[in-house]
């Protein structure tokens, strides 16, 4: 895909970043269906046109083609989200009563630097096609929302990129439908 960030690299980011949210303070993460918005800011403004184009040929497909591309993101536990830059995903009972940090496919690790009440400071790194790294922070707002922000390096073209990511969630349902909770390696 000749895209800054292709689709696979913004599912890892939202694991990643989901993460921190659903580690342990003052509320317990809520379990079943979430919906994650995220905005993304990069110096050159080449991602966000990619990502706004791609959302436009999303909305043109066939609803087929969309179905099937909606299905395998299911399998991989991400969904698309009701809005626009929104995925959703589907956090098991287990997964929010033990309040891991994801490790997704291995190739991430992931530290909680500082935990203050309902905020929680983390930084991440990832190996393989796309090297990524990053610090953010997460508020947990109730158990049903969350907000924060990360700042992420990521490899484009052979050339680092920053990405300043600003990111909601909120709780949507119980039940997660066809959206598998992503599986979590402990880390």
């Amino acid at each position: 895909m000749n895209q800054p960030l292709c689709a696979s690299s913004l599912i890892v980011m939202a694991a990643l970043l989901a993460g921190p949210a659903a580690a342990q303070s003052a509320f317990k993460l809520q379990p079943g269906l979430w919906e994650q918005s995220m905005t993304m800011k990069t110096a050159n403004g080449e991602m966000e046109a990619k990502m706004a184009q791609m959302q436009q040929q999303m909305a043109s497909m066939p609803p087929e083609q969309r179905k099937m591309i909606e299905d395998m993101m299911a399998k991989q536990g991400v969904g698309m989200g009701g809005r626009n830059n929104a995925i959703r995903m589907c956090i098991s009972a287990e997964q929010a009563e033990r309040g891991d940090m994801p490790q997704h496919e291995g190739n991430c690790k992931q530290e909680m630097l500082e935990r203050t009440g309902t905020t929680i400071r983390y930084r991440f790194s990832c190996t393989g096609e796309r090297p990524t790294s990053g610090e953010g922070e997460y508020t947990m707002t109730s158990p049903t929302a969350y907000n924060g922000r990360a700042s992420v390096v990521t490899q484009v073209k052979g050339k680092p990129e920053k990405i300043d990511m600003t990111q909601s969630g909120h709780w949507v349902s119980a039940d997660c439908g066809a959206i598998k909770p992503l599986k979590l390696n402990k880390p």
